[in-house]
């Protein structure tokens, strides 16, 4: 309850103030919200308020008292201290969450809400470790917490423990075996210990207890694909078109799945920009057989893509996204495509090459390279991760590798390598290992034009899985990929070449985090090539 009201607050006064202190809240003026709603009493709005005020201004104990008395009156709503985190991080007010977290968790220990709303701030702040031990504990305290049990598998499974996460998983379901959501993580972490049918499995049991979630068909969608299930995984893949804001422009001109026999001629289809750019390169596959069916294709492609995606012959025009788009009849977003000719002979798409270097720009990067005799090899080890989007750096963190671990490669004798490495991972560079020369053109690359240029002078490339590996691909060039063990779908389980790319040997790691073996096949594969 908040402090002595004034005599004489009327409702409006009263509701003025409410107003006034929310106001200051969004602002983050969290001293002056608190003034404006102490004075009241016996009122829950005033109450929570007054609660998010304190915690911001540094009250904590006080306002942890305030948030277990509002959570001690709702025991099966979310914890409102839910709520205060969310307003706080939006001012960046992170001492003052973890202190009102913590002295809210010390004063109701058995509210299990309360571990999942810590855990959750902590592996926010990239305190991963942290996190495991709170959710630990409060799955000690509640063995049967759905929610807290659920985000412990997924936050150890990340970390590359996936048999206790599978372990955890399984004890939640003899607890709640209608649990779609568990169904789903142990489906999803299955798949990444690539044990697909039982994945396969577990995803039929999520979806058949929701039918309509377009997440759970997504992760669904990935397995088919890792299984090489095409015929049934494209169409499945379509239900991420579901997901709220992902479909951007009218469903009913999405370009339909085609026949064999189909027409295309003069209808203007636009091809829109979606995922990363390696996504973007190994689609840009499929856009020959528009073309060749009469089609007049448009393509959205963000700028470093841009000059490749241009040089593919019939493609009428190329613009990136932050230009309008032109009048059409069809769109269509890259990822669509497979399931757009999924039932033609065009499955897989136009062979290799299907896409060209500029030839005056290889010859120009020829002056950068190490001169013959020798094999030239560019070199990348590194990701690029999306900022602020957790699971994509931790998948970056997974299927990257530390410069070091290539220092083997340099002592193979007339071996050239050459850096395509960009982004954080170049940095590197400034304490490159002891006894490897690496030739570095990178600083005057101004796209990936530039890049596939530099690839054509090439004799092979060595890459962890990143967009380099596409574009070399496309390119027809050698690639010789250094893969995660839980390996993404389009390279599928237990296969070592590709069906994507015909001039591509995948070496993958027996284990999580193994990249010694790897670098050791690497080495024996480039020492066997030949020399041109």
């Amino acid at each position: 309850m908040s402090g002595t009201e004034p005599a004489g607050t009327d409702e409006a006064t009263r509701t003025e103030r409410l107003r006034g202190a929310m106001r200051c809240l969004e602002s983050g003026q969290f001293a002056q919200a608190r003034a404006l709603v102490e004075p009241l009493c016996d009122d829950r709005r005033a109450d929570v308020i007054l609660a998010h005020a304190l915690a911001g201004s540094g009250r904590s104990t006080r306002a942890a008292r305030m948030l277990c008395r509002l959570a001690h009156d709702n025991p099966t709503a979310r914890h409102p201290a839910q709520d205060m985190m969310t307003l706080l991080l939006r001012h960046s007010r992170l001492e003052e969450i973890e202190a009102t977290l913590q002295a809210t968790l010390r004063q109701t220990p058995n509210d299990i809400r309360l571990y999942d709303q810590l855990g959750e701030f902590l592996l926010l702040q990239g305190r991963t470790d942290e996190a495991i031990e709170v959710l630990i504990e409060g799955c000690r305290r509640h063995p049967s917490a759905l929610r807290t049990g659920n985000l412990l598998a997924v936050t150890q499974n990340e970390t590359g423990d996936a048999q206790k996460a599978q372990a955890l998983l399984r004890h939640l379901l003899t607890y709640h075996p209608q649990s779609a959501m568990t169904h789903a993580n142990l489906a999803h972490i299955l798949t990444v210990d690539n044990r697909v049918d039982e994945a396969l499995h577990h995803h039929a049991q999520a979806l058949e207890l929701r039918p309509d979630d377009p997440h759970i068909h997504l992760n669904h969608a990935m397995t088919l694909l890792k299984a090489g299930r095409h015929a049934q995984g494209w169409p499945e893949y379509e239900w991420r078109l579901r997901i709220p804001g992902r479909l951007k422009y009218p469903a009913e001109r999405l370009l339909p799945t085609l026949k064999q026999d189909s027409d295309l001629s003069g209808q203007r289809i636009l091809i829109l920009s979606e995922a990363g750019l390696g996504d973007m390169l190994m689609y840009l596959r499929f856009v020959p057989a528009l073309v060749r069916r009469g089609a007049r294709v448009t393509l959205q492609v963000p700028r470093e893509i841009l000059p490749l995606a241009a040089r593919i012959y019939g493609v009428e025009r190329v613009i990136d996204p932050l230009r309008p788009v032109p009048a059409h009849d069809w769109h269509c977003p890259f990822g669509s495509l497979p399931r757009v000719l999924g039932q033609t002979s065009d499955i897989i798409g136009a062979p290799v090459p299907y896409l060209h270097a500029d030839p005056h720009k290889v010859l120009a990067w020829e002056d950068y390279m190490p001169s013959r005799p020798g094999l030239r090899v560019g070199v990348v080890w590194g990701g690029a991760s999306r900022p602020g989007v957790a699971q994509a750096q931790a998948i970056d963190r997974k299927r990257s590798m530390n410069l070091a671990q290539l220092a083997p490669l340099a002592t193979i004798p007339g071996l050239h390598l050459v850096n395509l490495q960009r982004g954080q991972h170049a940095r590197q560079m400034t304490d490159i290992p002891d006894g490897m020369q690496l030739y570095d053109p990178m600083d005057d690359v101004h796209d990936m034009d530039d890049t596939a240029a530099i690839i054509m002078n090439l004799d092979i490339v060595v890459s962890v899985d990143t967009s380099i590996v596409h574009l070399a691909g496309a390119l027809g060039r050698p690639v010789i990929m250094m893969d995660r063990y839980d390996n993404c779908w389009r390279w599928q389980s237990g296969r070592g070449d590709s069906q994507w790319y015909p001039d591509l040997r995948i070496v993958r790691q027996p284990r999580p985090g193994a990249w010694d073996g790897v670098v050791a096949r690497v080495r024996d594969m480039l020492a066997s090539a030949p020399r041109p």
